[in-house]
């Protein structure tokens, strides 16, 4: 039996690989007004994304998940606006290599955590991106416009990135300026 989380208030949780933030990320130039780039502690990739569960469910949804890849090397891509094609919300890289293995792992290992937590079932096949920056909601057309340029003007030399961890998440805002608190953390067996 499947129960859906009908919560509208608290926080999001989601699982996912922290990715470690390099000389490739303090190199990224400041967005526009109305853009705001990730602390370097908040940057991942989304495998199950929980919804507004709350902690109960988001804990047993993380006891639920199994990450059948172990650690991997990807290379980060294209930096690519993501989300509603007409507002995009997030600017995110594309994984250049490694994309197709994580996102076979994405698709087998995301069903049980998000059944677990009674979030909406995922429709959309998986994508393998990185989260650099969200542009806000109160953004105007023309602030839109230069937050998209910026990200495409972004070069970020392809950096090699270990994913060697996986990590649930909370969207309750940390120390430091972060959007993200880990709750809990582990790190995956080499293969």
């Amino acid at each position: 039996m499947i129960v859906t989380s009908t919560s509208t208030s608290g926080p999001t949780w989601f699982i996912a690989l922290p990715v470690v933030a390099g000389a490739w990320f303090e190199s990224v130039p400041a967005p526009p007004d109305r853009t705001g780039l990730f602390h370097a502690d908040d940057l991942h990739l989304t495998v199950a994304f929980l919804d507004r569960c709350g902690e109960e469910r988001a804990l047993a949804a993380w006891e639920a998940f199994r990450w059948p890849a172990g650690v991997v090397t990807v290379t980060l891509g294209e930096v690519v606006p993501l989300g509603n094609p007409r507002r995009p919300s997030a600017l995110s890289a594309l994984l250049a290599s490694g994309r197709e293995e994580i996102e076979r792992a994405m698709a087998v290992s995301r069903e049980e955590p998000i059944s677990v937590a009674g979030a909406p079932r995922e429709e959309r096949p998986p994508k393998a991106h990185v989260t650099l920056a969200r542009i806000s909601k109160n953004a105007g057309p023309s602030e839109r416009r230069l937050s998209l340029a910026w990200a495409q003007s972004l070069a970020l030399g392809a950096p090699r990135v270990l994913l060697d961890r996986v990590a649930l998440y909370t969207s309750r805002p940390g120390a430091e300026g972060r959007r993200y608190g880990r709750v809990r953390e582990l790190t995956l067996p080499a293969r």
